[in-house]
């Protein structure tokens, strides 16, 4: 699998402001298009070329696997509108106090792990629009997983402090191997510089060779049943 490096505006929180799986990418238009374009090409998806909430923060309000999409009330109609034209998984907004759903979800197209804040009706809910099983958990001993992780239906990259029982809960509901790692020069906040689906990864600009490489590795792994 190809990790390509890259910025946004001279960003390099990748993770924060964009989001993918693997069906479409979210990309605000702070973005230049062309770049966006490419990018969308590196991860073979459609680009969905939006804001979320008025914000450029789409990674970080928002939370995706190709069965679903998770927004908080603050979406716009319009936003809403040009996902549904390029998106035809289920599109759920959540009535909660909670925004930022792409740093309290973690998740692919097998399983979730979300914020243990979450109540038990709230974790059904992202369940049915997901379609997976949702299970709270912690990375690192930290509530806030999706931005503590990446994982797509290969293989999941975490915090590097990540003990062996959060990892264990990650690989029994997840179904995809986890390895430790870091973006951008040590961050290991791994969701907030990283993008990643079935096809490829983009990292922020900052991220090392040997930084690369266990990205690489971490979200391409071949399962025995593939």
């Amino acid at each position: 699998m190809a990790v390509y490096l890259s910025s946004g505006s001279g960003s390099v929180c990748i993770g924060v402001y964009s989001l993918a799986n693997d069906k479409i990418a979210i990309i605000p238009q702070m973005v230049p298009e062309e770049k966006a374009k490419e990018t969308a090409n590196w991860l073979k998806v459609k680009l969905v070329y939006t804001s979320i909430a008025n914000s450029i923060l789409a990674g970080a309000l928002a939370c995706s696997n190709s069965n679903g999409i998770i927004l908080s009330k603050m979406v716009k109609q319009e936003e809403v509108s040009v996902i549904q034209s390029l998106f035809d998984g289920k599109i759920t907004i959540m009535d909660t106090k909670n925004t930022a759903y792409g740093n309290l979800v973690l998740t692919n197209d097998k399983g979730a792990i979300v914020d243990p804040s979450f109540s038990k009706n709230e974790i059904k809910r992202i369940s049915e629009a997901l379609d997976v099983e949702a299970v709270s958990g912690e990375i690192a001993g930290l509530p806030y997983v999706g931005s503590l992780a990446v994982t797509t239906n290969k293989g999941t990259i975490a915090h590097p402090q990540i003990t062996d029982e959060e990892k264990d809960l990650l690989e029994d509901v997840l179904k995809v191997p986890v390895e430790k790692g870091t973006v951008n020069c040590g961050i290991p906040y791994v969701g907030t510089g990283l993008i990643a689906n079935s096809h490829a990864g983009v990292v922020g600009s900052l991220t090392t060779g040997p930084e690369t490489f266990i990205i690489e590795n971490a979200i391409d792994v071949v399962q025995e049943d593939e």
